[in-house]
Formats: C-alpha cells, sequence, structure tokens
C-alpha cells in the first residue's frame, strides 16, 4: 500500500521516490519467488509421499498438510491411477511396486500354507503345498507374498 502511495507520488513529479519504488518492487518480486519456491518443494514432498505410502495417507501426515494440499494429492493419486490403468494392458501396470529395481527377476519363496495350483505366464503350473520351496518370477509372486501365502526366502 505504501509503494502504490509513492508511485502516485512519483507520477505527479516527486522523482526522489523511483528508487525507494524499484527496492520495494525488487523486494517484493523476491519474496513472491521465494514463497513459490516453498509451494513447489512441498508439492514435490507431497508426491513423493504417494509413492512412499501409497495411496491412502497416515493421519500424522495429512494433519501437517492444508485443506489445497490434499485436494491437490487426491487429484495427483487419481491421475496416477488413471495412467497406470492406461498402460500395460488388461491389468494394468503397478509403477508403485518396484521403486528400486529388483536385483533378479526370480526370486526363491518358501509356502506358508496351502494355496493349490500356481500357473505361470509361460502355462506352467507349480503346486503350492505348505513349506515347499519354489524358484518363481517375482512379480507374479509379490501378490501372493502381501497375502501371506508365500515368504520370500532371503539367502
Amino acid at each position: 500500500e505504501r509503494n502504490q502511495a509513492d508511485v502516485s507520488e512519483a507520477k505527479s513529479g516527486r522523482t526522489d521516490l523511483i528508487f525507494l519504488i524499484r527496492f520495494r518492487h525488487c523486494c517484493l518480486l523476491r519474496n513472491q519467488r521465494c514463497l513459490l519456491a516453498y509451494l513447489y518443494d512441498r508439492l514435490l514432498r507431497i508426491r513423493a509421499l504417494r509413492w512412499e505410502y501409497g495411496s491412502v495417507l497416515p493421519n500424522t501426515i495429512q494433519f501437517h498438510m492444508s485443506a489445497e494440499e490434499v485436494e491437490w494429492f487426491n487429484r495427483y493419486k487419481k491421475s496416477l491411477a488413471t495412467y497406470m490403468r492406461s498402460v500395460g494392458g488388461e491389468e494394468g501396470l503397478d509403477l508403485t511396486q518396484d521403486v528400486k529395481p529388483p536385483k533378479s527377476l526370480y526370486i526363491e519363496v518358501r509356502c506358508l500354507r496351502d494355496y493349490g495350483e500356481f500357473e505361470i505366464d509361460d502355462g506352467t503350473t507349480v503346486l503350492l503345498k505348505k513349506n515347499s520351496q519354489h524358484f518363481l518370477p517375482r512379480w507374479k509372486c509379490e501378490q501372493l507374498i502381501r497375502q501371506g501365502v508365500l515368504e520370500h526366502i532371503l539367502s
């Protein structure tokens, strides 16, 4: 407001205020750039939270977010889900599954309970019985590992 008043006075003939007006304007632009950089950094961190925690954020994290940030997170989550459904064929492709590339495509697993026959993409079937061990493709086993049917054996 003070800058606007000084601009009005400068237009009426007080040229000694021009340097002060420019200085204030540069300060305002600097503060605006700092604020935009801060907000952009927060958005990058919120985007990283989606990849780290999944589609549902813990309440402790959501408590520290503004309503606009929660809305942005939800829009990003929906956009990412739409994209993952559009690639990878009928089932879609879960990009959040392996954030770090796996060391090997096949893993050794132990069956924790009787599951029955399990078909792999090449057409072979494996009988998953309790305490049996198998060497299977990682991406086919991850869902069963999360369900508690298989256990990844680390050598």
